[in-house]
């Protein structure tokens, strides 16, 4: 009697095409990952920003309530009650992952992948003169970033 033999396990033919479907998987799957850090990583900025505009909103009601002229802080996260993970109080741009500063007018934030980010900001006229303006926040702008 013929004894039959079975082997069990699968040939480099099969091997192979999982490896390349494998491979295909992976080559969709991780660019859309990034994709969706970054999206997520500009969902909070947008989430700070809207904070930022909102406290000014309620910092300038406060001032003209009290004193009678809307007026925005010298540092628009002064107008937030609580400030947003990573914010320092460094004078230079941000400069590490999460970071949030702000100086010269300009508020900064880097993001996960080093990307850095700005929205300019001006306090307006302060005082009690004629001139007397509310300030502006401006819109993010990419921050070059310089060859090391």
């Amino acid at each position: 009697m013929k004894k039959v033999t079975s082997h069990n396990g699968f040939t480099l033919i099969e091997l192979i095409i999982v490896m390349v479907i494998l491979g295909i998987m992976a080559a969709v799957a991780v660019p859309r990952y990034l994709d969706s850090i970054s999206n997520a990583e500009k969902s909070a900025e947008d989430a700070v920003i809207s904070s930022i505009r909102a406290g000014l909103t309620q910092f300038a009601n406060n001032s003209l309530y009290e004193s009678g002229r809307a007026e925005w802080p010298t540092n628009p996260f002064d107008a937030l009650s609580e400030k947003p993970a990573g914010y320092s109080l460094d004078v230079t741009d941000a400069n590490s992952d999460g970071e949030w500063t702000f100086s010269s007018g300009r508020i900064t934030h880097q993001r996960a992948d080093n990307s850095r980010f700005e929205w300019s900001y001006q306090p307006g006229t302060q005082g009690g003169g004629d001139d007397a303006k509310i300030g502006t926040l401006g819109n993010r702008t990419a921050i070059a970033q310089q060859q090391q």
